[in-house]
């Protein structure tokens, strides 16, 4: 069995699995699955009243877990895949552990062929959030994970040095930019023309 099945099957076993993208090392669970979610907020440490994304291998597989807007949808056909999270409305099938409780759900395609086949194999969104403790910094190569993190992941996918720049993440709705990352610039010029 390959790395990518082994972590696709960790995923599918309710398991933690780190994972390269185009930004950063990420932290993948099943985001569907409230233990799992919960698993990866232990890992971290994160306090729980923050929210955690989810990735999914493109826009049609994110419009089967939220309800977007004409402009929401151009909006990911634009920058999708890309190092951007998309905030939009969640349906029922997204728990609370991820969005901590909130309507809107953040909605990554990573551009990058490793996450995007995980996500594929996985056969469901899994948390796209740093693979690193809370509060400390983003990992970039497997060589700087944590112990609690290493120690929590069932596989480890390495695609050697992420690029380290975070993911802008942006409420299209209301033309937010709730955290400033790559393509920023670019997105702000988005909001404000369309």
């Amino acid at each position: 069995m390959s790395e990518l099945e082994r972590a696709a099957t960790a995923i599918r076993g309710g398991e933690l699995v780190v994972y390269p993208t185009e930004t950063v090392y990420g932290l993948g669970a099943d985001a569907l699955d409230p233990a799992a979610v919960e698993r990866v907020f232990e890992a971290k440490g994160r306090d729980r009243s923050k929210p955690v994304s989810m990735a999914v291998p493109s826009v049609p597989a994110a419009l089967e877990y939220v309800r977007t807007s004409t402009r929401e949808r151009e909006f990911m056909a634009t920058f999708l895949p890309g190092p951007v999270t998309v905030l939009c409305r969640r349906c029922d099938s997204v728990p609370d552990e991820l969005t901590a409780g909130q309507d809107r759900v953040g909605v990554r395609i990573p551009d990058h062929p490793l996450a995007l086949r995980l996500c594929e194999r996985a056969g469901t969104p899994i948390t796209a959030t740093s693979a690193n403790v809370s509060g400390r910094g983003s990992v970039r190569r497997l060589e700087e994970l944590q112990p609690a993190i290493r120690e929590a992941a069932a596989v480890a996918l390495d695609d050697g040095e992420a690029p380290g720049t975070e993911s802008t993440v942006v409420d299209v709705s209301s033309g937010t930019i709730h955290r400033r990352g790559a393509r920023a610039d670019e997105i702000e010029r988005w909001l404000k023309a369309h």
